[in-house]
């Protein structure tokens, strides 16, 4: 199986990550130092990634027909926000998912493939209108 990029996108409960010790963070740095070493060890290369600020430092842009309106906090009101994320070149997506659970505590992790050039060029619209195989 050829390699494919993925990103990991990282959900949590911001709360206790507001609320956490320098011991805690201390640990939770650690695990994402243990992750990114064994990625490494299995072959999954890490090709970016960033830790986010929390949620309500965001903006959210939204547009309603002429109208742009800009909003600041989060998209959604839920318990689990975006933290963070990586983006992952591997062969092993299994194994890549398996590595997660190491970073997610009591959050999740949600793996999703990355659009190539070769994905955009297989959806040309034939004359018909319809995409290509």
């Amino acid at each position: 199986m050829s390699a494919q990029e993925y990103v990991v996108l990282l959900h949590g409960d911001e709360a206790p990550w507001r609320e956490a010790d320098d011991a805690a963070r201390t640990q939770a740095y650690r695990e994402h130092g243990e992750f990114s070493r064994l990625c490494a060890e299995h072959g999954h290369e890490i090709v970016g990634g960033a830790e986010l600020r929390l949620s309500e430092t965001s903006l959210v842009v939204r547009r309603r027909d002429a109208d742009v309106l800009v909003t600041e906090g989060p998209f959604t009101e839920t318990v689990e926000q975006l933290g963070g994320f990586y983006q992952v070149r591997t062969a092993d997506v299994a194994d890549l998912a398996r590595l997660c659970a190491l970073i997610i505590g009591d959050g999740a992790a949600e793996i999703r493939p990355i659009v190539t050039d070769e994905d955009r060029e297989s959806e040309t619209p034939t004359a018909a209108g319809t995409a290509t195989p």
